[in-house]
């Protein structure tokens, strides 16, 4: 209680700031859930702004400025206070813009208003967002400066924007056939929108299952039973193909963690750090179906180490994410990840090992390989077809 007493303290402040008066305010009080955490904030009617129109310059442009008009600030204040507090990367504060906007405009209802606030809320709370339509089609981007591979960009200049709505429309919008108008106002912050996903929100509106993954390891059998929380599926389903750095930088939830990495850590309890490696290693390979993603999803995904967990099917860059993350939270290794034309790998740096080594940067490295293959590779050895084939360093790690 003394706790919601004080954020209603601070958005009171924040009225007074801005200048307007209580008698000159006709708000009203709105929760929404964001996984699990009630946050309320103001409503003014001033910011009620309709948008029936169809979609022009005129009709987008006058419906910013009248928000623009209204008494918006302590609904900004409020959102970027939540960020700051809960340490939000911009993929979930974006997440947090999208319950927003839902509530002051549900999609279903109006999907262009809907949109619309959320182009109001991201310019208002520092980043730099844009708009482009034609006909009846409305796609909402922000600037950028990562690579992302499976929705579209556009350039204005050397600025970069992705689309944040693609999925909206099926991730099937014909540009060839389509020119868009890119409505441009003197609007926005400097903050650039990154998917780098470092820190994951603490669900408090839990629906767990239990998945169990079963392997063979030196003629035993081994089971473990791993809690997973479905909201966290939810989150990442219309996250975009990223760089291999963001994509193993991902971590687990806290109750996927804790249900996982305690039965691994106990069952390498006495073996070396190769000994271990090695058993992770055989585990990663064994424990879930490989397919391509084509084949399993119709596209190119890549999934983080507890998407791997919820799927029935994984690949090369999924299982070495996932292996990637176990080692790391297990022994905290430096790692290297390998990109062949057609294969991604990982490799480990131990005081010595058998096989050849990767040299990076002058430190010897060797690699582990985590999907399963006709030969059963031990660590240190690579792929025949590959030994020749040119690679690329796509992340290093080292601790800290």
């Amino acid at each position: 209680m003394a706790k919601k007493g004080y954020i209603l303290f601070i958005i009171t402040v924040l009225y007074i700031s801005t200048g307007f008066s209580q008698a000159r305010t006709n708000h009203t009080w709105t929760w929404i859930d964001f996984y699990g955490d009630s946050l309320q904030f103001p409503v003014d009617a001033s910011i009620q702004v309709p948008f029936e129109e169809d979609l022009s310059k005129k009709a987008i442009g006058d419906f910013y400025q009248n928000l623009r008009r209204g008494l918006y600030q302590p609904l900004i204040q409020t959102l970027i206070q939540y960020r700051d507090q809960k340490k939000l990367d911009d993929w979930f504060f974006y997440q947090l813009i999208r319950t927003t906007a839902e509530k002051l405009s549900p999609k279903a209802v109006n999907y262009h208003r809907y949109t619309l606030f959320k182009w109001f809320l991201l310019n208002e709370s520092g980043y730099s967002a844009t708009t482009r339509f034609r006909n009846d089609t409305l796609l909402l981007y922000v600037r950028s400066e990562e690579v992302i591979y499976d929705v579209p960009y556009y350039m204005a200049g050397e600025q970069q924007y992705v689309c944040l709505n693609y999925h909206d429309y099926n991730s099937n919008v014909n540009f060839d056939a389509m020119t868009f108008t890119t409505l441009s106002l003197p609007v926005g912050g400097n903050n650039r929108f990154s998917y780098k996903v470092t820190n994951l929100p603490v669900l408090k509106k839990n629906n767990y299952t239990v998945k169990q993954l079963q392997f063979d390891y030196k003629n035993k059998d081994y089971r473990f039973n791993v809690v997973l929380d479905q909201q966290m599926q939810k989150i990442f389903s219309n996250y975009p193909v990223v760089e291999y750095a963001s994509q193993f930088s991902i971590p687990l939830s806290q109750i996927t963690y804790n249900s996982l990495i305690p039965v691994l850590r106990d069952a390498v309890k006495g073996m070396t750090h190769q000994q271990g490696v090695d058993y992770l290693m055989q585990f990663t390979r064994s424990a879930f179906l490989f397919e391509t993603d084509t084949k399993a999803y119709g596209k190119e995904k890549r999934l983080s180490a507890e998407q791997t967990l919820f799927y029935e099917y994984s690949d090369c860059e999924d299982r070495s994410a996932f292996f990637f993350n176990i080692v790391k939270a297990i022994y905290n290794l430096p790692m290297i990840v390998l990109s062949y034309p057609t294969h991604i790998t990982v490799a480990v740096q131990f005081e010595y090992a058998n096989g050849t080594p990767i040299v990076y940067n002058g430190e010897q490295y060797w690699v582990c390989e985590p999907t399963p293959q006709k030969k059963n590779l031990k660590i240190g050895e690579i792929l025949p077809s590959l030994k020749k084939q040119p690679y690329e360093i796509v992340y290093a790690y080292k601790p800290f």
